[in-house]
């Protein structure tokens, strides 16, 4: 006897796109998340246009591009000589109806479809509520989870674990997590400051190349967001000192600059994946799966594909009698293998180039950026590439 069809660990963006589409495919579905609310997670805001089409395919899209800003250009800006290198996916109008990307923040998404999950007959968000084990068999997974009060025990045909970079789900299938970890850490601090006033033709997304001082500059609707590397042996406090945020902002701004912040957050940054995503009658998506810098605004991005990847082949499964083996271990090959040879190399990539340091490989970085950006054909393919939308078409010539 099954309680439920999929339970889904984490009421993240990840799983709770996870869990509408499947509940909307017809699955009694139950999403679990460990914090009382859809936590205000300031780190996401990109959907890119790939991810825009599977959201506009679920029905939520038209609900959510009001709570975001249309984002059609991002600039890559080298700031040791001032040039601008943008880029517009407005040239993708004729491969996509939404050639933008959508600056929301993840959790707007996240309490989106949790209210949708919740009005679905049989399905539903449970908050306050964390799995601390589960035991699988032929059959099904048994789940432990720790409430408030107490312990319960649920019973389902698959697990699907979203859970984040710490998952408890991973970490109990002791499945590797192979990659590495940044040096050094990464500072985000978010400013009502209109930075539009302070720089010429700025975008919503906007990465800076400097060897000494890169920084990314991302709009969201309602703050400006400002990205830098920083020390790993400094304190956190330190970093996130009244003394420290002026001084980021007066490197940015110039000594006059005043400028206050409304958060400040610090993180390290992986670049890490699962050996296997597919573990018997377990699933691993999202930052449980894989890890990868944010620049670029990939990594959100790619769990949303994996959670869509899989709600295609539950259903074939647990409705239609499909076997089970090929179709996870094809839901595998395909997400891991975009993992690997897109997600990873691209976000790495991203990273080198707005740091690199070397006079030589920097002036011909820079040389080849510019190349593509002057060859119409070569930028529409760029572009194609970057929106997500070739990761897909590999993923789907994956048998």
């Amino acid at each position: 006897m099954f309680d439920h069809d999929v339970i889904i660990a984490g009421g993240g963006p990840v799983g709770t796109v996870a869990g509408y589409a499947l509940a909307r495919a017809g699955l009694k579905v139950l999403v679990v998340e460990a914090d009382s609310h859809c936590a205000e997670d300031l780190r996401a805001s990109t959907f890119h246009p790939s991810s825009l089409e599977m959201l506009a395919a679920l029905g939520v899209l038209d609900e959510m591009l009001p709570m975001g800003l249309k984002a059609p250009v991002y600039q890559y800006r080298i700031r040791q000589t001032g040039e601008i290198l943008a880029f517009d996916l407005g040239e993708l109008a004729d491969r996509t109806p939404y050639p933008f990307r959508l600056q929301c923040e993840q959790w707007q998404l996240a309490r989106l479809l949790a209210g949708r999950i919740d009005a679905m007959p049989g399905s539903e968000m449970a908050f306050s509520r964390r799995i601390v084990h589960f035991t699988q068999d032929e059959d099904g997974v048994t789940v432990d989870l720790e409430t408030p009060t107490a312990i319960e025990s649920r019973r389902c045909r698959y697990l699907v674990a979203a859970d984040g970079a710490n998952s408890i789900v991973r970490k109990w299938l002791g499945v590797g997590f192979t990659g590495f970890t940044y040096p050094e850490k990464f500072l985000c601090l978010s400013t009502n400051e209109p930075l539009e006033t302070h720089f010429d033709r700025l975008a919503y997304v906007n990465y800076v190349a400097d060897p000494a001082d890169w920084h990314v500059l991302l709009r969201v609707p309602r703050l400006w967001r400002v990205l830098v590397s920083a020390d790993e042996a400094t304190p956190d406090a330190e970093l996130k000192s009244d003394a420290n945020a002026a001084a980021v902002f007066n490197r940015l701004l110039g000594p006059e600059a005043r400028v206050e912040t409304v958060h400040r957050t610090i993180y390290r940054v992986h670049q890490r994946v699962a050996e296997r995503y597919d573990h018997g009658r377990v699933m691993l998506i999202g930052d449980a799966a894989h890890l990868n810098n944010p620049l670029g605004g990939l990594g959100m991005n790619s769990g949303i594909h994996d959670a869509i990847n899989l709600a295609e082949k539950l259903p074939q499964i647990i409705l239609d009698g499909a076997e089970a083996a090929p179709l996870l271990a094809r839901f595998d090959r395909q997400r891991r293998t975009v993992m690997h040879n897109f997600i990873q190399a691209q976000t790495i990539a991203n990273k080198k180039l707005i740091e690199i340091n070397d006079p030589v490989a920097r002036a011909e970085t820079f040389a080849s950026m510019r190349a593509v950006n002057n060859d119409p054909d070569r930028r529409r393919e760029y572009l194609y590439t970057q929106a997500m939308f070739k990761s897909l078409d590999d993923a789907a010539a994956i048998q």
